[in-house]
């Protein structure tokens, strides 16, 4: 394993220092939240042993009976959504084996498997096609040693979403062409739409992810999951859970349980937040000529373009931090131009939203102006 440092994290608000920042317009998760926020007292009384190594009986069922298909045996609780990620590729992926990676994707899902060595192939989504997967593109980019498909559904950063018959579509090309479909469905709580089946549910050779970060705001947990329906595979994802961590904190996954047993209220409030928050970044981007995007289908994020000379674009994010005090999250974060950022929008204020916003037009107005 060789090992290198992602720009987004090297770059990530906290390496950054949040001091230095006003308006952060960066963060992909809903507002950070405290336990009393989410009326959560730890009993003084709670043991603190070694956990089920698989995660608690009860936080597995939790997550189970809110997925049809899905038992509490098909589901491993993980150190947040990174390490379920990395578990995955490391059992799975070897130096000889193939992937191939619809990008842009979280960085953890291309920089992991490089770490590996392993082959990798990219299909890459484009603004043009309104950041839809490329079927045929992807088809002719599986090999005879491709062992993984890796995708993020809701998207990270664009918010875009398969729908449930592209979602099928994609299970069975895996099926059919004998690879493993790893489905990152970190955002799947925070669809605004109809919220699609959890794909694990789709097929033994399908693995989901996801956590409590994004959609919970509780990242300081570190509760994730994998689900998948295959007992060999589990066995193997155990084994390297075991190696890493052995089990999860007792702590972290009470307060997950204590989350979860409410989790339509929460849930039902922060979504009708996010609509509210997204329409006003649509009217937003409707009077900015220097502005476009694909409106998201779901998530917290989302990634206009800007229509600004090339030359000018390292200008627009010094001025914008510099001058403003405003932090997105530019391109290169994705291995896209930075003529693309992503914006998060469940993190803010609805005050720093709109004056993070309020920043940035203006930074393209000066932007423009300087380029004439």
């Amino acid at each position: 394993m060789k090992y290198k440092r992602m720009p987004i994290e090297i770059e990530s608000p906290e390496e950054f220092g949040y001091s230095r920042i006003q308006y952060n317009l960066s963060e992909s998760s809903i507002a950070d939240q405290r336990l009393s926020d989410l009326d959560i007292s730890i009993p003084s009384n709670l043991l603190l042993l070694y956990a089920e190594h698989r995660g608690s009986a009860r936080l597995r069922s939790l997550i189970a009976e809110d997925n049809v298909g899905i038992g509490p045996d098909d589901v491993l609780i993980t150190g947040g959504a990174a390490s379920a990620l990395f578990i995955i590729a490391t059992g799975l992926l070897g130096r000889d084996d193939h992937l191939v990676v619809v990008r842009p994707n979280y960085a953890t899902n291309i920089e992991t498997p490089r770490a590996i060595g392993c082959e990798i192939s990219y299909v890459d989504l484009s603004f043009e096609r309104g950041f839809r997967l490329d079927f045929d593109g992807l088809a002719s980019s599986i090999r005879a040693n491709t062992r993984l498909i890796s995708v993020t559904n809701p998207h990270n950063p664009t918010g875009t979403m398969l729908d449930a018959g592209e979602l099928r579509r994609l299970v069975a090309l895996a099926k059919e062409r004998n690879c493993h479909l790893l489905v990152d469905e970190t955002y799947r709580d925070l669809s605004f739409g109809d919220r699609l089946p959890v794909a694990a549910a789709l097929g033994d050779h399908v693995i989901s992810v996801s956590s409590l970060s994004k959609a919970y705001g509780v990242p300081g947990l570190r509760v994730g999951w994998l689900i998948s329906r295959s007992k060999a595979l589990q066995e193997v994802f155990l084994a390297a859970k075991e190696q890493i961590s052995i089990c999860g904190s007792v702590i972290d996954e009470w307060v997950a349980e204590q989350i979860l047993a409410k989790r339509q209220r929460i849930l039902n409030h922060t979504l009708n937040e996010l609509r509210s928050r997204l329409d006003l970044i649509g009217a937003w981007i409707d009077r900015e000529p220097s502005l476009e995007w694909v409106r998201p289908a779901g998530g917290v994020v989302c990634f206009p373009r800007m229509n600004i000379p090339t030359l000018a674009v390292a200008d627009f994010y010094e001025r914008l931090i510099k001058e403003h005090g405003t932090y997105v999250g530019p391109g290169h974060w994705f291995e896209m131009p930075d003529t693309f950022f992503r914006l998060g929008y469940g993190w803010p204020t609805q005050g720093e939203l709109e004056g993070g916003l309020d920043a940035i037009s203006k930074t393209l107005k000066e932007n423009s102006r300087g380029s004439h």
